[in-house]
């Protein structure tokens, strides 16, 4: 040892190891500190990688569920469409069957009305003769008694031996 140089004493040597261990774990410290930035950096991306991941597969699901939603609401409106038709057609058919069956049962047949065509003719034919034969004349009941009466033609001249019959008014 040098004479010159003054001997270390122990609690400089101490200290001056202190220091150097404060050195070594301060790198060591820095070291870490950039392997940790370096790693969370690559666990961001990790991180952001799984949450597009597992979004996707999310919307992916949220995709079929609202096919198989709108499929499942296609069949009800096809199956409301088909019963709407269905009532409509059950009312058409009772909006004509009904009709349809009280006309039949209040209107006469076919073979009814040319009967019935038939009896007007013959009626109309009784009483062109009942008009020739006096049906047009205007009978009454005459006085307090209410004697049979009927109305003559003035101006036709009278018949019989005695001239006492007359022409009824019309004829």
């Amino acid at each position: 040892m040098n004479d010159s140089a003054a001997p270390m004493d122990d609690a400089t040597m101490k200290f001056g190891l202190l220091m150097e261990s404060a050195q070594a774990h301060q790198k060591m410290a820095e070291t870490h500190l950039e392997r940790l930035r370096a790693h969370t950096q690559d666990l961001d991306g990790v991180v952001r990688e799984e949450i597009r991941r597992t979004l996707a597969e999310e919307l992916a699901e949220l995709t079929a569920e609202s096919a198989r939603a709108a499929g499942a609401l296609r069949r009800m409106k096809r199956a409301a469409d088909l019963r709407g038709l269905l009532w409509t057609a059950a009312l058409a058919v009772l909006a004509t069957a009904i009709p349809g069956a009280f006309m039949h049962w209040v209107l006469p047949s076919a073979g009814e009305i040319d009967a019935l065509r038939l009896r007007r003719d013959q009626l109309q034919a009784n009483v062109q003769k009942l008009e020739q034969k006096g049906g047009r004349a205007d009978w009454r009941h005459c006085g307090e008694t209410a004697r049979l009466c009927v109305r003559i033609d003035k101006s036709a001249p009278p018949y019989g031996e005695k001239g006492e019959y007359f022409v009824l008014k019309g004829y």
